[in-house]
């Protein structure tokens, strides 16, 4: 499937019959205050707020490695993509828009496909440390970016419990200050996601799936498993059996979207360093209110996003959690599904 442009999403939306999700109230830029009652949307989660969200999305390459657990700052992120690096262990890419911690980490180098990803959000790049790739890309001016190379010790701060490099979290009060000094925009919010109607957010045509397991590798620590909460209509994160929580906060680490996709990956150097095909698009599932849906997904002006038969589809309103696996393996080999 070849890589579709916003303009073309947008007229097959349309075709769909508008579900974009509940139009937003407008106020005008200039008009000194805001009006009563007035709503918004955050463009990422498609929930509501009463304050305009003005706010670029910053996007954050997060450590997985077990010594890096757990970490700081995934529940407030709106996306979160899980993708392998080298060592056949993975990384995480945080956008945070509509909420933002007080700090995010272990904060780990950047490969160029995180920063292909950010850039389908505009967002403020964060990395600490870079392959050679990456570094020819964040310094040659292509995207705006705050690097713990150059920053380590005071947008970066190091926390002494823990062993570098998997100690190294980014205040977030510090990253807005940065971003005036260097110039950087930080006011345009991202093109908005598209999100069903809650009148649409139910269990349609689609196989029960309680839980998803995505197995990285034979251990357990790279084992994930998502499981279906009916009550809080979300699904909560396990990595083995154990169930992930903020560091911080102590908050359940969970996702209203849950989308597994496969893609061509490809061993680069003798690093193990990847490259992965992140345009050509192919199979996938999403899973939404305990349901999985058989899907394709494609890449739409940066962003990975799910069709179905050609047609866009929806996501439930709320957080969403991208899962990146390997074609080779793909969803048969690598994806259990389970419905208890």
């Amino acid at each position: 499937m070849r890589k579709l442009t916003m303009l073309a999403l947008l007229t097959g939306t349309l075709l769909m019959g508008g579900c974009w999700g509940e139009k937003e109230t407008k106020v005008e830029k200039d008009s000194g205050q805001e009006a009563k009652g007035q709503h918004y949307t955050f463009p990422l989660t498609g929930k509501q707020t009463n304050e305009r969200p003005e706010q670029r999305s910053i996007a954050v390459v997060m450590n997985n490695h077990p010594q890096a657990r757990p970490q700081t700052g995934l529940a407030e992120a709106d996306i979160v993509y899980e993708v392998l690096v080298e060592g056949n262990m993975t990384r995480f890419l945080a956008i945070y828009q509509s909420e933002q911690p007080k700090e995010a980490g272990p904060v780990r180098s950047a490969r160029d496909y995180f920063i292909d990803l950010a850039e389908g959000y505009d967002s403020l790049f964060i990395a600490h440390g870079y392959s050679p790739e990456a570094k020819e890309r964040l310094f040659s001016g292509e995207v705006d970016q705050i690097n713990g190379i150059q920053h380590d010790g005071t947008i970066f701060e190091r926390d002494s419990s823990r062993k570098a490099p998997h100690n190294s979290y980014v205040q977030f009060d510090k990253v807005q200050e940065k971003a005036e000094e260097k110039g950087y925009g930080m006011e345009e919010m991202p093109d908005r996601l598209n999100f069903l109607k809650s009148s649409d957010a139910v269990a349609d045509a689609g196989q029960n799936a309680s839980s998803v397991q995505v197995n990285y590798s034979t251990k357990p620590a790279f084992q994930v498993e998502y499981k279906y909460d009916p009550d809080k209509k979300s699904y909560e994160r396990f990595v083995g059996e154990e169930q992930q929580f903020d560091r911080k906060t102590k908050e359940a680490i969970r996702a209203n979207n849950v989308f597994i996709i496969e893609a061509e990956h490809r061993v680069t150097d003798g690093e193990g360093r990847l490259d992965i095909d992140l345009s050509s698009g192919g199979n996938a599932y999403l899973l939404q209110n305990g349901v999985v849906h058989t899907a394709e997904w494609s890449n739409v002006d940066g962003r990975i996003l799910p069709f179905k038969d050609g047609a866009p589809m929806g996501f439930v309103k709320g957080k969403t959690w991208i899962n990146i696996i390997p074609a080779s393996k793909g969803l048969d080999k690598m994806v259990a599904l389970r419905n208890n």
